[in-house]
Protein backbone atom coordinates (compact mmCIF):
# COMPACT_ATOMS: atom_id res chain seq x y z
CA UNK A 1 0.00 0.00 0.00
CA UNK A 2 1.42 3.09 -1.03
CA UNK A 3 1.66 6.03 1.91
CA UNK A 4 -1.04 7.94 0.41
CA UNK A 5 -3.45 5.07 0.64
CA UNK A 6 -2.34 4.56 4.22
CA UNK A 7 -3.18 8.09 5.18
CA UNK A 8 -6.55 7.91 3.10
CA UNK A 9 -7.10 4.26 4.48
CA UNK A 10 -6.22 6.03 8.33
CA UNK A 11 -8.22 8.97 7.87
CA UNK A 12 -11.59 7.42 6.92
CA UNK A 13 -10.92 5.11 10.23
CA UNK A 14 -10.37 7.87 12.68
CA UNK A 15 -13.35 9.99 11.03
CA UNK A 16 -15.61 6.69 11.45
CA UNK A 17 -14.44 6.25 15.48
CA UNK A 18 -15.16 10.13 16.10
CA UNK A 19 -18.75 9.81 14.48
CA UNK A 20 -19.58 6.22 16.20
CA UNK A 21 -18.73 8.06 19.15
CA UNK A 22 -20.89 10.65 18.66
CA UNK A 23 -23.80 8.54 18.02
CA UNK A 24 -23.02 6.55 20.81
CA UNK A 25 -22.89 9.57 23.02
CA UNK A 26 -26.51 10.74 21.30
CA UNK A 27 -27.73 7.22 21.71
CA UNK A 28 -26.04 6.08 25.26
CA UNK A 29 -25.61 7.73 28.52
CA UNK A 30 -21.56 8.14 27.23
CA UNK A 31 -20.19 11.17 27.95
CA UNK A 32 -16.95 11.34 25.61
CA UNK A 33 -15.66 14.41 23.84
CA UNK A 34 -13.47 13.77 20.70
CA UNK A 35 -11.01 16.27 19.35
CA UNK A 36 -9.14 16.07 16.19
CA UNK A 37 -5.68 17.36 15.54
CA UNK A 38 -4.53 16.28 11.86
CA UNK A 39 -3.75 12.14 12.73
CA UNK A 40 -4.59 12.38 16.31
CA UNK A 41 -7.66 11.77 17.52
CA UNK A 42 -8.28 12.37 21.17
CA UNK A 43 -11.06 11.15 23.52
CA UNK A 44 -11.85 12.55 26.65
CA UNK A 45 -14.26 10.71 29.30
CA UNK A 46 -15.65 13.98 30.92
CA UNK A 47 -16.51 12.35 34.09
CA UNK A 48 -12.90 11.56 35.32
CA UNK A 49 -11.17 13.25 32.52
CA UNK A 50 -9.15 10.43 31.32
CA UNK A 51 -7.90 9.89 27.55
CA UNK A 52 -7.90 7.61 24.66
CA UNK A 53 -5.75 8.42 21.27
CA UNK A 54 -6.14 7.17 18.11
CA UNK A 55 -3.57 8.27 15.85
CA UNK A 56 -2.08 7.18 12.33
CA UNK A 57 1.72 6.38 11.91
CA UNK A 58 2.38 6.32 8.41
CA UNK A 59 6.06 5.30 8.45
CA UNK A 60 4.60 2.17 10.16
CA UNK A 61 1.49 1.88 8.39
CA UNK A 62 -0.56 1.48 11.46
CA UNK A 63 -3.23 2.84 13.91
CA UNK A 64 -2.29 3.30 17.05
CA UNK A 65 -4.45 3.61 20.67
CA UNK A 66 -3.22 4.47 23.82
CA UNK A 67 -5.41 4.02 26.69
CA UNK A 68 -5.57 2.99 30.38
CA UNK A 69 -5.34 -0.80 29.23
CA UNK A 70 -2.14 -0.26 27.52
CA UNK A 71 -0.67 0.73 23.89
CA UNK A 72 -1.58 -0.71 20.59
CA UNK A 73 -0.92 -1.09 17.29
CA UNK A 74 -3.24 -2.19 14.83
CA UNK A 75 -2.42 -2.87 10.77
CA UNK A 76 -4.67 -2.90 8.27
CA UNK A 77 -5.12 -6.84 6.64
CA UNK A 78 -7.29 -5.52 3.28
CA UNK A 79 -10.22 -6.26 5.54
CA UNK A 80 -9.95 -4.70 8.90
CA UNK A 81 -7.56 -2.99 11.52
CA UNK A 82 -5.94 -6.05 13.72
CA UNK A 83 -3.31 -5.62 16.75
CA UNK A 84 -0.01 -6.72 15.95
CA UNK A 85 0.23 -8.11 19.25
CA UNK A 86 -2.74 -10.60 19.73
CA UNK A 87 -4.87 -9.99 16.34
CA UNK A 88 -7.87 -8.42 18.15
CA UNK A 89 -9.65 -5.75 16.10
CA UNK A 90 -9.33 -2.01 16.72
CA UNK A 91 -12.76 -0.97 16.87
CA UNK A 92 -12.97 -4.06 19.57
CA UNK A 93 -10.25 -2.92 21.47
CA UNK A 94 -11.63 0.83 21.65
CA UNK A 95 -15.04 -0.35 22.41
CA UNK A 96 -13.38 -2.31 25.59
CA UNK A 97 -11.04 0.52 26.35
CA UNK A 98 -13.84 3.27 26.15
CA UNK A 99 -16.27 0.79 28.52
CA UNK A 100 -13.32 0.58 31.12
CA UNK A 101 -12.73 4.67 31.30
CA UNK A 102 -15.95 6.02 30.79
CA UNK A 103 -17.95 3.54 32.58
CA UNK A 104 -20.34 3.09 30.62
CA UNK A 105 -20.93 -0.18 28.16
CA UNK A 106 -20.34 0.97 24.61
CA UNK A 107 -20.06 -1.49 21.34
CA UNK A 108 -18.15 0.60 18.65
CA UNK A 109 -18.39 -1.54 14.82
CA UNK A 110 -16.46 -1.08 11.53
CA UNK A 111 -17.94 1.04 9.54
Amino acid sequence: MTESEFLALADSALNAIEAALEQATDDTELDVECSRSGNVLEIECIDNGSKIIVNSQAPMQELWLASKSGGYHFKYDGKQWLSARDGAELYATLSASVTEQAGVAVTLGAP
